[in-house]
């Protein structure tokens, strides 16, 4: 029975994420500050926004792999792209960021964010110091991006997508503070979805939960705990861009993580089951 449950939800899902409306002449012309640009994901959709001719700026902490990919984006045809080099973890640095977009594109249609921090996976990313740092990279600075380029977005009746993670939905082993970031980023754009909808902001909200990123960074983190292969940057760069400019609500890559995602209310069981089965788990949390 639960097997057939299974089949039929796919299929369902099948179809739902098969049929969608997205105009790919709808981004030519988007303002769009994207950060984390730099490697993986993001990388990836720096360069389908650039085919679509959209206008960008592009962010991430190492300003050496930026000006690669905005040399391939002016290559790709995007008709203006700018680059910023930033760290995150400083907590001035995202109005410099959001101010320096609305400079040099006059105002934001997309903020789209990536950026991300890791910590070893196991004990050791569980210290008091790596939460705080984890914390203002990947929940604190996405409160700070959000809150200045909100007015814009509002004039604009523009996006926020929020580029995050499975483990803001389900909680894993040995990823605790990431995890805790990831679900703080879930929960504060939930309730911001809803407060917007109530007072008739016109401001489109995408939250994306993709897997592993293809970036070593992530892979380095979890390295020797997790059997799980990342995403393909190109594909899951896609459907994020598809989702969001249908203004969906949420992008799930791969596609059976909504299934997961379910699963962690309705059949709490199986669920454990389908995470034990991404753990290396004959291998011990690093110490």
């Amino acid at each position: 029975m639960k097997v057939l449950l299974l089949v039929g939800l796919g299929a369902l899902f099948f179809a739902y994420y098969w049929d969608d409306n997205f105009d790919p002449a709808s981004l030519q012309g988007a303002r769009v500050l994207l950060t984390g640009a730099s490697v993986g994901v993001g990388e990836e959709l720096a360069y389908h926004y650039a085919r679509l001719g959209s206008h960008l700026v592009l962010t991430a902490h190492t300003e050496a792999l930026l000006q690669k990919v905005v040399g391939n984006c002016r290559k790709l045809g995007a008709p203006k792209v700018f680059y910023i080099a930033a760290d995150m973890a400083s907590p001035e640095v995202p109005e410099r960021v959001v101010q320096f977009a609305l400079d040099k594109l006059g105002g934001l249609d997309y903020l789209v964010m990536n950026h991300l921090g890791t910590a070893p996976a196991g004990t050791r990313g569980r210290s008091a110091q790596a939460t705080r740092w984890l914390m203002q990279v990947n929940f604190l600075s996405y409160v700070q991006l959000t809150s200045l380029a909100l007015p814009s977005l509002t004039d604009s009746k523009g996006s926020l997508v929020v580029v995050s993670s499975l483990l803001g939905r389900v909680p894993t082993s040995f990823s605790s503070p990431y995890s805790a970031a990831k679900f703080a980023l879930d929960s504060l754009f939930g309730s911001l979805r809803r407060e917007l909808d109530v007072q008739d902001v016109n401001v489109a909200i995408t939250m994306c939960v993709l897997g592993l990123q293809d970036r070593a960074s992530a892979a380095e983190g979890v390295r020797g705990v997790t059997r799980a292969k990342a995403a393909p940057g190109p594909k899951a760069a896609l459907a994020v861009i598809r989702g969001s400019a249908t203004r969906a609500s949420g992008v799930f890559y791969p596609w059976r993580f909504h299934l997961l995602c379910l699963l962690r209310g309705w059949m709490p069981q199986p669920r454990a089951w389908f995470i034990r089965q991404e753990l290396n788990i004959t291998t011990p949390a690093a110490a």
